[in-house]
């Protein structure tokens, strides 16, 4: 099940979104649900939510219903961030302005501890880290989970090149993301980023890259494609960075 469906950026909200209020409660009935019904092994992809609240809500909602009756736990996660830097990582994009951080920040510290293991010094807790802390759940690359899923590498050996998408290239892309974990099996075939924006702080990691290209609209979408498999014989888009 996925963070972002039960709790997510992109679900309808009334009003302005609150980084404060809001809450993994929605994924934790989720979970409940599932171990209720007799699931042994549940996967949580964890990206894309509206909360900061370290899973505090989905803890209330699986005690509420039960607990997990023995069911095992994996969460899935992009980025290897700390527990308490997850509201100074990821919570401006939900809208947390400086002082909200700060807050936010002293809320994931109360929280971790309170839980049953201490979660501040594992790799990839910030995302949902009080469920791995709770309920002894396992913390997965979701990126290299899927990649090796679908059986990537030998795909990308086959390919001439990989290209790959991103809102906004930035310091957290080689976190691992699912583009840094391409760019680790990626050998000697070129990686191409076709974003929306690349930030000033992406720095040397850009050099990971045979190209970027920044598209925010269909027909420049359509032009970056058209270069690359041109093999640069067309034009290149004005906004591509070799």
């Amino acid at each position: 099940m996925e963070l972002a469906s039960a709790s997510g950026l992109n679900l309808p909200a009334s009003g302005k979104r609150d980084p404060v209020a809001a809450s993994t409660y929605g994924t934790g009935v989720l979970i409940a649900e599932a171990a209720r019904r007799g699931a042994r092994r549940i996967l949580v992809a964890a990206g894309e939510s509206a909360t900061t609240d370290g899973g505090a809500g989905a803890i209330r909602a699986i005690d509420h219903d039960g607990g997990l009756c023995g069911t095992k736990l994996v969460v899935l996660l992009d980025v290897t961030t700390y527990f308490t830097d997850a509201a100074r990582v990821s919570a401006p994009q939900k809208g947390a302005h400086a002082a909200t951080v700060e807050l936010l920040t002293r809320r994931l510290k109360e929280l971790s501890g309170t839980l049953k293991r201490d979660p501040r010094t594992v790799d990839r807790s910030g995302a949902a880290g009080g469920m791995w802390a709770q309920y002894d759940a396992d913390l997965v690359s979701g990126a290299d989970f899927v990649l090796d899923l679908l059986e990537a590498e030998p795909r990308i050996a086959a390919s001439d090149a990989v290209v790959v998408d991103e809102g906004r290239l930035d310091s957290q892309t080689g976190q691992g993301k699912i583009i840094a974990a391409l760019l680790a099996r990626s050998g000697r075939v070129p990686v191409y980023a076709v974003v929306g924006s690349v930030h000033e702080d992406l720095g040397s990691y850009a050099d990971r890259f045979a190209g970027i290209i920044i598209a925010s609209d269909g027909p420049a979408m359509v032009a970056a494609g058209a270069w690359i498999v041109s093999g640069y014989r067309q034009p290149a888009p004005a906004t591509v960075d070799r």
